[in-house]
């Protein structure tokens, strides 16, 4: 697979954001500060600018493994450890939240989506318009809700996966396809531009500074996301049975 240290390097920004993003919703939900984390602009203008970031490095990697001649094999083997982590953060999160656990966060989100890039990564420039016509049909799912049938379906657990919703359901991480696929098919297109033309000769080769730790963090990504939180909330109980 080829990689581009600056995009591990913007993919390790992404988990640094999410890393301190996450421990003050964990603060907040320990009782240590009070914040709205799910109205007010704050955060919820965060979360969309975390998660757009991390869905455009996905897109990205996703067009290089291509170019670099990535077999379907390997392919299925790297979706398997996303799909069994999207797994692990269902079960964990109906322990924590059972009344609003995750079955269709991130890494639910990102597991589906992979599969539809590298099925249509041949698509070329028509990415960019796939892209915006997927996240246009995420912005207006309300109208699109009220015309298509099967209204209730499409609101429902086993539909709104899709998202072409009328209301966002109760749960603690909703990343449906739409509009989401298309942040990830402009992360794809972005990356093929800049294979195509040369532009990622003009990158730079090897993290320096202080972009090292953010290359190695963005290099082991999946991992971070999967033992940050359980080390923060962990550490947080801690603190307040010492307290």
């Amino acid at each position: 697979m080829v990689r581009l240290p600056a995009l591990d390097v913007l993919r390790g920004l992404a988990v640094l954001w999410m890393t301190v993003f996450h421990f003050c919703f964990d603060l907040n939900y320990f009782g240590f500060i009070h914040q709205d984390f799910y109205r007010s602009p704050l955060w919820t203008v965060q979360r969309t600018c975390i998660l757009s970031l991390f869905l455009l490095c996905a897109g990205a990697g996703q067009a290089l493994a291509v170019h670099g001649g990535q077999s379907w094999g390997r392919f299925w083997r790297r979706w398997l450890q996303v799909a069994g982590c999207a797994l692990l953060v269902s079960v964990g999160s109906a322990q924590m939240f059972p009344q609003s656990w995750i079955y269709f966060g991130v890494l639910h989100g990102m597991a589906v989506m992979l599969v539809v890039c590298r099925a249509t990564a041949h698509w070329g420039r028509w990415l960019w318009l796939a892209g915006a016509l997927a996240m246009a049909a995420g912005w207006w799912s309300a109208e699109l809700h009220a015309w298509l049938p099967g209204g209730a379906w499409l609101d429902g657990k086993a539909g709104n996966w899709l998202g072409l919703i009328s209301h966002k359901p109760i749960t603690e991480d909703y990343v449906p396809v739409l509009p989401w696929l298309g942040v990830m098919w402009w992360g794809m297109a972005a990356a093929q531009t800049v294979v195509a033309r040369g532009w990622a000769d003009r990158l730079p080769q090897v993290p320096t500074g202080a972009s090292v730790p953010l290359g190695w963090m963005g290099r082991w990504s999946l991992t971070w996301y999967m033992v940050h939180q359980p080390l923060l909330i962990g550490s947080l109980m801690l603190v307040q049975a010492l307290r």
